[in-house]
């Protein structure tokens, strides 16, 4: 376990799926993510056995709460590039309902950043949403990370199209902002 100041992040186990994929298939949820699609047991045992267990470009934990173990959500670093030491940024808090806080979810931000960059040796740490997700566009720069730039009109949603906004945060940022430098 990776302790921060409220949560830990773990490894991601089989009997999480169930609860994860409640929370990932909520459509207030699922709106956020690049797969918005509703997905099936299946589905999440797929990803499971492929991405957590079987990719070395993945990296996903559990998010718990450290005083009750209780989980909160998940997060993890993707499409890692071994050769460039970039990787994208993934979070939720499912728990409560939540999809980002700003008590959980900075916590658990903050300690997989200091993962990726301390453990992983990363150089940039990159996310990509939309631009209707106000609660990431609060929480990313909270972490540190910068507006990168823009996609105009890359996602459908709602009847409208959406505007894809980068962030990143490079090593050399976070540790300065976190007294690591």
């Amino acid at each position: 376990m990776i302790e921060g100041d409220v949560v830990g992040l773990r490894a991601i186990e089989r009997n999480d799926l169930p609860r994860l994929l409640a929370w990932r298939n909520r459509p207030e949820f699922r709106r956020y993510f690049r797969e918005f699609r509703e997905l099936s047991t299946a589905q999440q045992e797929q990803w499971y056995d492929s991405k957590v267990l079987g990719d070395p470009a993945v990296r996903m934990f559990a998010v718990v709460d450290r005083q009750s173990g209780a989980l909160l959500g998940a997060c993890g670093l993707c499409y890692i590039d071994w050769v460039n030491r970039t990787a994208d940024f993934s979070i939720y808090i499912g728990h409560d309902h939540l999809y980002i806080d700003k008590h959980y979810a900075v916590d658990a931000g903050r300690v997989l950043l200091g993962y990726g960059f301390g453990e992983l040796g990363l150089h940039r740490i990159w996310c990509e949403i939309y631009d209707f997700d106000e609660a990431k566009r609060e929480l990313l720069p909270a972490l540190g990370f910068a507006l990168d730039g823009r996609h105009r009109e890359t996602h459908w949603a709602e009847g409208a199209w959406h505007d894809s906004l980068f962030y990143g945060i490079l090593d050399r940022e976070f540790a300065a902002a976190s007294g690591r430098s």
